[in-house]
């Protein structure tokens, strides 16, 4: 972050960006460019009967040992945050041919999917449940990887927690001798924020210098960074009416956070694409009601939550930038950990500062499943 942003996004670049959206950014390029990857609409019935229509992009492949991995997005993400990754992986591998069936959702109260109720506390283990039963629509509800990042991450530790049927143990065979098949995998869950507390535990955990580096960036964040949070945790309403009263808040709002929490700062249109979805959407308040579950008296946070240990295999990719790095020890207290990478480059949103690198990660991190062989 520039220090000439310490107190938040500056005059001079909110002028710039207003600029640029009024006489540089072509929304109708972009839309082009968002429709050019399939997308659809399913509707998820929940175990109240209530119904929820998810939103989703995807490349389902033709083969039929493909695995379905799930992508999710966090805040102030979106789908789209994947679609350079998408792009990507099919110019690697024509749809047809692909290992991999691609699956990246709306999250509820995001872009296209419904809205959260507001009769009840929309929680992080209803949109879990809710995604779980969208993957079992979608005929995958034998087994899939889930991926995410930011409450991505704390949705994808829920369903590696609570869903996709039994635990699964590891044996070990010959990698030549086997076929990865949909019935193999239950779940497994990769990965790339686990924002958490420094666990309590009796023996000391390893920690090296850069992990140090790390720990003191969130404490760091915990000291100036976390306001937006708390506001969002406890008056949602009113954060929500005023940054969606106008199209510059937004701009002010969402912008400060691709600037301070990526390592370099975004190409600008990009930033006015998310910042557009959301403004035509009119989903920037629904998008803030899962915040105040983290803000809770009793909460501990998703990731430190013992109930929400994951017992299924566990991926973890760390991004030096990320606005707080988390070390593979800490990690490994919150689940069964089997894959861990940490990277010099890149932050918080590491689906648009590095697609290859988190993609390599991700498919690295199935290869792993492959050798472990989980019945």
């Amino acid at each position: 972050m520039q220090s000439d942003r310490r107190y938040g996004v500056t005059l001079p670049w909110m002028k710039k960006a207003k600029d640029a959206w009024e006489t540089q950014f072509d929304w109708r390029k972009h839309e082009s460019y968002i429709n050019g990857f399939p997308q659809y609409i399913t509707r998820v019935v929940d175990e109240d009967g209530h119904e929820y229509d998810i939103h989703f992009a995807a490349l389902f492949s033709g083969q039929k040992k493909a695995v379905p991995i799930l992508l999710l997005h966090g805040w102030p993400g979106s789908f789209l945050e994947f679609l350079p990754m998408l792009d990507m992986i099919n110019q690697r591998h024509p749809q047809s041919e692909s290992p991999y069936h691609l699956i990246v959702p709306s999250l509820v109260g995001y872009a296209f999917s419904s809205k959260p109720p507001l009769d009840k506390n929309f929680r992080i283990e209803d949109g879990a449940r809710i995604l779980d039963r969208f993957m079992d629509n979608l005929g995958f509800g034998s087994g899939y990887v889930v991926h995410g990042g930011d409450l991505g991450s704390d949705t994808a530790r829920v369903m590696g927690a609570k869903h996709a049927g039994c635990k699964g143990e590891f044996r070990t065979i010959p990698p030549e001798s086997f076929e990865l098949s949909l019935t193999d995998i239950s779940l497994a869950v990769h990965i790339n924020f686990c924002y958490m507390p420094e666990p309590s535990v009796q023996t000391p955990l390893e920690v090296d210098d850069i992990d140090r580096l790390g720990i003191e960036r969130g404490r760091e964040f915990e000291r100036v960074g976390n306001a937006y949070a708390k506001e969002h945790a406890t008056r949602p309403s009113t954060i929500g009416i005023a940054i969606s009263s106008n199209p510059l808040s937004l701009l002010a709002w969402v912008g400060e956070k691709y600037l301070e929490w990526s390592e370099e700062d975004p190409d600008l249109h990009t930033i006015l694409e998310t910042v557009t979805l959301y403004w035509v959407t009119q989903t920037l308040p629904s998008s803030l009601y899962h915040y105040r579950q983290l803000f809770e008296p009793s909460s501990l946070g998703s990731h430190a939550n013992p109930e929400w240990y994951i017992d299924k295999p566990l991926g973890f990719s760390s991004f030096l930038h990320e606005i707080a790095p988390t070390p593979a020890s800490w990690v490994r207290t919150t689940g069964n950990l089997i894959f861990y990478r940490r990277h010099e480059k890149g932050g918080h949103f590491a689906a648009l500062e590095q697609p290859e690198v988190l993609w390599d990660d991700i498919t690295a991190f199935v290869q792993e499943l492959v050798q472990r062989a989980i019945f």
